[in-house]
């Protein structure tokens, strides 16, 4: 359970931060900043650009809707700190990407479990400009909206490895795309200089198969050939693969069970 609250929105969509809020998103900001521009993905540094997020203070709802309608209809939506996953689907399914109005303390300034306003519009709003990941995303919601509890899970981990945690090639490199990375600037580097985890060409069966766990640095990370894949993700019926998937059974963790870590 989240000992976070969401921030209320007034009628106009706008959320009352305080000073103190302002100056931790300048400093998660600034952190980050210094980590990304070598390393995330191009289609993320332009729609982080068009965004044009303010550093002195917390942005607001509207100002990201505005960029988000004109570059792929999507617009983000206030929810609570945790939400239902029937929530989370029939949002994106909707072009809806749910943030959370709350922003982490300096008491976890570097690692929370729960995705805080920095994480969602930093990590995730400059992916949603670009229209190849939003058909994706809205594509992933349709059919999470209607998949039952089991194939909930088996989408989980597509999410987890793409929009969360995914990487890219440009050219002769790889790059960052996932918001899970983009917003965390250990993870920013480990992802791509450390040499302990795995950088794997994208399967979508073994994607859809492979455990992971939230509260590690991530031991493998898929690697798209170019963005324009997930478009063509979203033309193929996911749901089969998923039931190819399910049938076959999840491949053996690249980690150590979390109580196994308490033993």
């Amino acid at each position: 359970m989240t000992h976070y609250h969401s921030k209320p929105v007034n009628h106009k969509g706008l959320v009352q931060w305080s000073e103190q809020e302002d100056a931790i998103w300048h400093d998660l900001v600034a952190r980050q900043q210094s980590v990304i521009h070598p390393r995330a993905c191009q289609a993320y540094l332009d729609g982080l650009s068009m965004l044009d997020l303010p550093l002195d203070r917390v942005p607001q709802l509207p100002e990201i809707n505005r960029i988000l309608q004109r570059e792929t209809g999507w617009r983000v939506a206030p929810v609570p700190a945790l939400i239902p996953f029937d929530r989370f689907f029939a949002l994106l399914a909707e072009k809806q990407f749910p943030v959370a109005t709350f922003l982490r303390s300096r008491e976890e300034f570097d690692y929370l479990q729960e995705p805080d306003f920095f994480h969602e519009i930093f990590g995730h709003c400059a992916m949603l400009t670009h229209p190849d990941f939003a058909a994706f995303t809205h594509k992933y919601g349709q059919l999470g909206r209607e998949a039952s509890a089991k194939q909930r899970g088996f989408l989980a981990r597509l999410y987890w490895f793409t929009v969360e945690f995914g990487l890219v090639r440009e050219g002769d490199l790889t790059k960052i795309y996932g918001g899970g990375i983009l917003s965390s600037p250990g993870e920013t580097i480990y992802s791509l200089g450390s040499d302990t985890p795995m950088r794997a060409e994208f399967d979508l069966q073994r994607v859809l198969r492979t455990p992971y766990r939230i509260d590690i640095m991530q031991p493998i990370y898929f690697v798209l050939d170019d963005i324009r894949q997930l478009y063509q993700l979203s033309k193929m019926n996911l749901m089969s693969h998923v039931e190819q998937a399910m049938q076959a059974g999840l491949l053996p963790p690249l980690f150590t069970p979390k109580e196994e870590n308490h033993a």
